[in-house]
């Protein structure tokens, strides 16, 4: 074994200076580098709809953030511990008056730390700007005394230098809400994202129908394990049941065709930006049928590679 020269030894004679260094050198896992997003933009650009957009993303969102704020806030970004914040995105903009004209300023304090941030500007038509604030019968934040079209032009100058900043740009004077959710995480690459997730749900009919259901599958159609004396006290979710209701005839294609008919439906939720969709499939008491039914369902889903979730409501309830 190659010895190490003493001179590279710490004081301890155990660590090697060189450990340290190496540290320091070493970059953190891509998953784990913290991520700072400005946004900014016309007042009416749609800031708020972005904000929540990435709340629902998964990033800590803050709202209407005086920039001197910001460098605090940015001592959250810890790669260590459970409540650690990663992605951290801050709404900042002329809402804040006087204090916005320090942003500048703290951007350049944030490169000086070595903190990488983004900004993300967001712009619309004068046009569409005035629409949307005669819409909501709002002022305009800088209108003052004057009108609608004055603050607008004075919010242009003071975002002058931020807008040549931004690194990624949206115009929504042509976007709906959907539309501006779709650009922005295609913006961050979030794509992927924003797959549904799955709740397959198990009822029965005599208690009624589920109030979140998305839609309902009715398996009474298939003959009922309960008048089986050998099954009656099992649920679906015990193999004899399941044998008994898979076996049946019909039983298996049902199920696989139904979750054929949901691969369309899936994508077109996935589109319209809907994250969570509940499958419910009832029986008369939400013990046998419907059980080893959603059971099958949830399996055949997860082999497709979604995200599932078994529910049974009404099991135990008899």
């Amino acid at each position: 074994m190659e010895k190490i020269p003493h001179s590279d030894v710490n004081d301890t004679g155990k660590i090697p200076r060189i450990v340290p260094d190496l540290d320091r050198e070493t970059s953190l896992p891509a998953a784990e580098i913290p991520e700072i997003l400005i946004i900014t933009g016309m007042s009416g650009a749609g800031r708020s709809r972005a904000g929540a957009t990435l709340e629902d993303l998964g990033w800590y969102v803050v709202d209407n953030l005086p920039p001197r704020l910001l460098s605090a806030l940015a001592g959250m970004m810890s790669p260590a511990g459970e409540k650690a914040v990663r992605r951290l995105a801050a709404v900042v903009d002329v809402r804040s008056r006087g204090y916005f004209q320090e942003l500048v300023g703290v951007l350049d304090e944030l490169q000086e730390r070595k903190l990488d941030y983004r900004i993300m500007f967001l712009d619309a038509r004068n046009d569409v700007l005035v629409r949307r604030f005669e819409s909501v019968r709002r002022p305009h934040p800088l209108q003052g005394d004057g009108r609608l079209l004055d603050g607008i032009e004075r919010e242009r100058t003071v975002l002058t230098e931020l807008r040549n900043r931004a690194d990624i740009f949206i115009d929504t004077s042509d976007l709906t809400v959907h539309d501006l959710s779709r650009k922005i995480r295609s913006g961050l690459q979030e794509a992927g994202t924003d797959n549904p997730h799955v709740t397959v749900m198990s009822f029965g009919f005599k208690y009624g129908l589920p109030m979140d259901a998305d839609h309902v599958a009715d398996v009474r159609f298939l003959p009922n394990p309960y008048w089986v004396s050998e099954l009656r006290h099992l649920t679906g979710r015990d193999e004899p049941v399941s044998n008994f209701v898979l076996n049946i005839d019909g039983a298996e294609e049902f199920i696989q065709g139904y979750a054929d008919l949901l691969e369309p439906i899936f994508e077109g939720y996935q589109h319209e930006l809907k994250p969570y969709v509940t499958i419910a499939i009832g029986c008369t008491g939400g013990k046998h049928r419907s059980v080893a039914m959603s059971e099958k369902l949830s399996e055949i889903m997860r082999s497709r590679g979604h995200s599932v979730r078994t529910l049974h409501r009404d099991l135990g309830r008899e």
